[in-house]
């Protein structure tokens, strides 16, 4: 039976076997991925949520997340034709 050099069956094997690892990290870091998009849908859930929790209590209005204060918004009066 015919066979490659001892040398070249291991570089071929830690080549194949680099090749293997390389797509199970990819595997886990999609599986990573999926649960963090998971959990983004949900807070961005919550977060209209309690947008809508805020309206209640203030009206529409515009919040500045770093200290707070808010302004009204004004809606857009519907344009008149004469």
């Amino acid at each position: 039976m015919k066979k490659i050099k001892d040398e070249q069956l291991k570089e071929l094997q830690d080549l194949v076997g680099k090749i293997n690892q390389g797509q199970i990290q990819i595997g886990q870091l999609e599986t990573q991925k999926h649960t963090l998009l998971h959990q983004l849908s949900e807070i961005q859930q919550e977060l209209q949520k309690f947008q809508e929790t805020l309206e209640k209590e203030y009206g529409k209005v515009s919040i500045n997340i770093q200290d707070g204060s808010y302004e009204a918004i004004k809606e857009d009066e519907p344009n008149k034709e004469d």
